[in-house]
């Protein structure tokens, strides 16, 4: 890779600035001279030769663009000359041969985890409890109250201590003293946790439930089904009020078509059947603490890699999260699956302009098929409002460097690998098959990540460029850099940094591998992921509009 300049793939009619390059640059491309008209920021893109208006921007090897007036060579590509444009998508053409990476490090390598009786593997320890409907959110606040601090899983709070000393200086006047405070100098330990081997009690609030459509509710009770059966949670606490759509027989309907033969311990209470407020608090804190109890006695236990299901993510994108981030991840997808695990590739509006390659990758027709619908069938529900995935891209995505969707959606798809597709899940759908399975999520991160948890993810690999605080309550996120400036400025968020791949010092194969090292690590409870420790624990889920 050339220190300052790449072109990813030989087809491409553009190059990508590694480096700040300055007006009148010259660089030599198969003996073609290039000179800069404009300096050019790292992560954007420039022309190699005269583009007229009309022409196709090809990156990847694929069409991520349209140039809306005639581009000179050596000329910056901006949302002014550039529009999107995508690769059309049709019936799968033939069969799609995988060469397979080489696993002799991890062939026989195994992971510390929660064995569920129904075969899966948990990486974690969890207990929910879980609100049917919104109207129950403040009670199951109520009993998070109660039970972090008594039971120790609070997480501590050194901007409580800030604020308190903040408020005594201001009563003496003292305001030249609250600038010089710190909250490090807060920092205090929680008292043991009574429950040594529960990783923590989590609460899946949320604003859903009833009003809006049947679908809506529906949808919700499919995905708690699937938080529910998720390995990594050990049992549960649902709080229903007992009017609402979402009812509480809906959710035991879905979590018998995810598994039938259900084991976990789950309490389910009705607020309009149990009495008072008090009465219905009271027996869900005494039946949850005897139902943690009971779990209690798990512990971790080797495990086989295959036993890994990986969420694939990205959010806040930089234009090189398709160089370094994104392939890095994809190598160690692609390691998961060799080794007999799962990944899950979701985020379908990010997926446009490469789905006939990932329609080739399908196993069989029918799931090729499957895929070609519900993309279809998103792409005309986001039309049918005014909008459309080429709306995708952020304020932030293009400003670093991704000025179409189908751009950040052909470096998007290079979290998937390489393997085949061996499934397509609609949302909350729940994987059953070892190999990559796409998932129709929307793009917005946390709707993401809610969704593949609620799929069985047991670990979430997340790429970012720009940083993006983003966790989810049962499933750890690894936050993969795609950019050393990144990883420098928010060490707090960052769990990996493959700049090594932009500056050359490493390879795309060594940072897939460092990465599989993490998620071991990670998955036995050796390492806390930097979500954890700041206590992220997003949950949102999609309502079945458009959400992009």
């Amino acid at each position: 890779m050339n220190h300052k300049i790449v072109q990813i793939h030989s087809k491409d009619n553009v190059l990508v600035a590694l480096k700040d390059l300055e007006a009148g640059e010259k660089f030599t491309l198969d003996r073609k001279e290039i000179i800069l008209k404009t300096a050019v920021l790292a992560k954007h893109k420039f022309a190699i030769d005269d583009l007229c208006k009309g022409d196709l921007i090809y990156m990847y090897g694929g069409i991520v663009g349209k140039a809306v007036v005639d581009i000179q060579s050596g000329e910056v590509l901006t949302t002014v000359n550039v529009t999107h444009q995508a690769e059309s998508f049709g019936v799968k053409s033939g069969d799609y041969s995988w060469e397979k990476p080489d696993i002799g490090a991890f062939e026989n390598r195994t992971f510390q985890g929660y064995h569920r009786k129904d075969g899966q593997v948990g990486t974690g320890n969890y207990w929910l409890i879980i609100p049917m409907v919104f109207c129950e959110n403040r009670n199951v606040d109520t009993i998070k109250e109660a039970f972090l601090d008594e039971l120790g899983f609070a997480k501590a709070n050194p901007y409580k201590k800030l604020v308190n000393e903040m408020a005594s200086l201001y009563r003496t006047g003292d305001y030249a003293s609250i600038k010089k405070l710190t909250t490090s100098t807060y920092l205090e330990k929680t008292q043991p946790k009574l429950f040594e081997n529960i990783d923590g009690i989590k609460f899946l609030n949320h604003q859903g439930g009833c009003g809006g459509i049947r679908q809506d509710s529906e949808a919700l009770c499919t995905l708690l089904a699937g938080y529910i059966n998720n390995p990594n949670t050990a049992g549960a606490t649902i709080l229903s009020l007992g009017c609402q759509n979402a009812q509480a027989s809906i959710l035991e309907e879905k979590l018998k078509i995810i598994n039938p033969d259900f084991q976990k311990p789950l309490i389910i209470l009705e607020q309009q059947k149990e009495g008072t407020e008090q009465q219905l608090l009271t027996m869900a804190i005494k039946e949850t603490f005897l139902g943690m109890a009971e779990v209690n006695i798990q512990t971790r236990k080797p495990a086989p890699l295959s036993k890994l299901t990986v969420g694939l993510e990205c959010g806040g994108s930089d234009g090189f999260s398709g160089i370094s981030a994104n392939p890095s991840v994809g190598y160690a997808a692609d390691l998961i699956v060799a080794l007999g695990g799962k990944a899950i590739l979701s985020e379908f509006p990010e997926l446009c302009g490469v789905e006939q390659e990932l329609i080739n990758r399908c196993v069989s027709n029918e799931k090729a098929e499957k895929f070609s619908k519900l993309m279809k069938a998103y792409a005309a529900s986001a039309e049918a409002v005014g909008s459309g995935f080429d709306m995708n891209p952020s304020p932030g995505n293009i400003k670093d460097g991704l000025i179409t969707d189908a751009m950040k959606s052909s470096g998007a798809a290079k979290k998937g690998g390489t393997s085949p597709v061996t499934d397509v899940l609609d949302y909350g759908e729940y994987v059953k098959n070892p190999g990559l399975n796409l998932l129709c999520t929307p793009g917005n991160d946390v709707e993401s990540t809610t969704a593949m948890a609620g799929s069985g993810a047991n670990i979430i690999l997340f790429t970012t460029g720009l940083g993006t605080p983003t966790g989810n309550p049962i499933t750890p996120v690894i936050k993969v850099s795609s950019n050393h400036r990144l990883a420098e400025r928010m060490p707090d968020i960052i769990d990996v940094n493959t700049g090594f791949v932009i500056s050359g010092e490493k390879s795309i194969q060594e940072m897939g591998e460092e990465i599989l090292e993490k998620i071991i690590r990670v998955a036995s409870g050796e390492e806390l992921t930097k979500a954890m420790i700041l206590g992220q624990n997003d949950f949102i889920p999609w309502k079945r509009g458009v959400s992009l």
